[in-house]
């Protein structure tokens, strides 16, 4: 099996403040690496380096086999982020939103159809955004992460705002079933751990 993402020794900081320090792990393609801790732990900054957004300042961090920072480029069109910030327009509807990322990424007109279909959304596509729910802006969110057909997830709290059904129904897209190289930071241990592959259990910004 390949690694999807390599990390040695990692680190990362804000000014004198250490985010990251010392953080090695392996996943392989199709694997899920769970990341658990407290919150300032450091779990989105790791998912944020992964996602190119924060460049390392020490260690070795390789991602879909392109070094970071420097071959940041070819990482970049290859993830799908689902974090704190939905990323989306709150003055445009769902389909709106989802087919402006599909012209950035090159996308035909049908996948949006088929994902908003997917998500449960074809009868509020037409929706300014600020007018739906918290769940409605998740599930909206994670048609945008997979949109691209991206081989690697950076999930931070994906069943936020969720209930149980749309959870359910998102599990194809953003679950194991999907196939795809998964980092999921939560704070759910048990359903974290029973998504796993490896573990990775963060404190003060270093593995504990």
């Amino acid at each position: 099996m390949n690694a999807a993402i390599e990390l040695e020794c990692v680190e990362r900081r804000y000014g004198e403040r250490v985010a990251l320090a010392g953080i090695s792990a392996t996943v392989g393609e199709g694997e899920t690496l769970t990341v658990l801790g407290p919150n300032g732990a450091g779990k989105t900054t790791l998912l944020r380096v992964l996602a190119t957004l924060l460049r390392p300042h020490g260690g070795r961090a390789r991602v879909l086999g392109a070094e970071l920072p420097d071959e940041a480029w070819k990482v970049r069109g290859n993830v799908g982020l689902l974090g704190h910030e939905p990323l989306l327009y709150r003055d445009l509807s769902p389909r709106e939103n989802l087919l402006y990322h599909a012209r950035l990424h090159r996308v035909g007109e049908e996948r949006v159809g088929e994902l908003l279909a997917a998500v449960g959304m074809e009868g509020r596509a037409e929706e300014p955004m600020r007018e739906l729910s918290r769940g409605m802006v998740q599930r909206v969110a994670s048609a945008r992460a997979v949109l691209h057909d991206p081989p690697l997830l950076l999930l931070d709290e994906p069943r936020a705002g969720l209930d149980p059904a749309a959870a359910e129904l998102l599990e194809p897209l953003l679950g194991r079933a999907s196939g795809r190289t998964r980092v999921l930071v939560t704070h759910d241990v048990e359903q974290g751990r029973a998504e796993a592959d490896h573990v990775l259990v963060l404190e003060d910004g270093r593995a504990a």
